[in-house]
């Protein structure tokens, strides 16, 4: 899991390609690039955030 300092997302690291971090969003959505520069761990905090942010859409749609 890392952070796009550029984007302020959180999403999973799904490798690199042409110098860039390729990453994936927790729950859906089309993945992205980032600047390696720019990919830092999230804090403890807004890994916990994200994570429940994506329980509670699941509950919510009943996955």
């Amino acid at each position: 899991m890392a952070k796009d300092l550029g984007t302020g997302k959180i999403g999973l690291v799904m490798g690199e390609q042409h110098g860039r971090v390729q990453l994936r969003p927790l729950s859906s959505g089309l993945e992205w690039d980032a600047e390696p520069h720019e990919i830092v761990v999230p804090r403890a905090q807004e890994e916990l955030s994200a994570r429940l942010a994506v329980a509670n859409k699941r509950s919510r749609w009943g996955l």
